[in-house]
């Protein structure tokens, strides 16, 4: 765990504050609090922020306040970041998921290189309550962590050139949901006929940092039927 925050310059409109360098679940949880601090705080100048695993980005208006100025304040809220407690932070989502087969063509290479049958592969994954640590590298893209230990492989040699929307993705010590039709070297293991990105929705992304996740087995032949049904997120809930 961090001993005080370290801020960095990013550019002459962001600074960067670093609590750790670890994928750690109570670090990250640490992230969540003080970027809650900060938005309750609606300090001025203030754009946006961009937690991550270990660390949060401020994004400020030049015009309107100074990075120095702006350091003193997130600093003066470090230690009630510290002081709060861990609990009550995020959702809680149930995710219907369709192992394997089509949906999930790498399942029986992740499960003949782990030593293990798909199905314990799939068991392993639905026994894990992930933690959404960020959304980054395509709109939505959720990072869970962390990956049961039997599990974790390297990324694929050769990346795919397109992955449909909604599939269920491991590699290292991650797993991940797609939100996009996107390249990808990561092993698919499944896919959700849920929305887990919808710009016409007033909230677009459905999974957010801090958010927790568990995957649930669904047989192949509910993926279109639930795809077509289009649940809400109140029906993930």
């Amino acid at each position: 765990m961090a001993d005080g925050p370290k801020f960095l310059p990013a550019g002459e409109s962001g600074l960067l504050v670093e609590l750790g360098d670890a994928i750690d679940p109570a670090l990250n949880a640490l992230v969540h609090r003080l970027d809650g601090l900060i938005g309750q705080a609606r300090l001025a100048g203030v754009i946006e922020t961009v937690p991550t695993y270990r660390s949060l980005l401020v994004v400020f208006d030049p015009l309107a306040t100074e990075s120095a100025r702006l350091e003193d304040s997130v600093r003066a809220l470090w230690p009630r970041a510290q002081a709060s407690e861990a609990g009550g932070q995020g959702r809680r989502w149930f995710v219907p998921v369709a192992f394997g087969g089509e949906l999930g063509m790498d399942l029986d290479d992740v499960a003949r290189r782990t030593g293990l049958s798909a199905a314990e592969v799939v068991a392993r994954h639905e026994a894990t309550d992930y933690i959404v640590y960020m959304l980054g590298f395509a709109p939505g893209f959720a990072y869970l962590g962390t990956l049961d230990e039997k599990l974790r492989l390297p990324r694929r040699e050769t990346p795919r050139l397109a992955v449909p929307p909604g599939a269920i993705m491991q590699g290292g010590a991650q797993a991940c949901v797609s939100t996009l039709e996107m390249p990808s070297g990561w092993h698919v293991l499944g896919r959700t006929p849920s929305p887990i990105y919808d710009p016409g929705r007033e909230r677009p992304f459905l999974l957010a940092p801090g958010d927790r996740v568990r995957f649930v087995s669904i047989p192949a032949g509910e993926f279109e039927n639930r795809a077509k049904a289009l649940p809400d997120s109140e029906a993930l809930a």
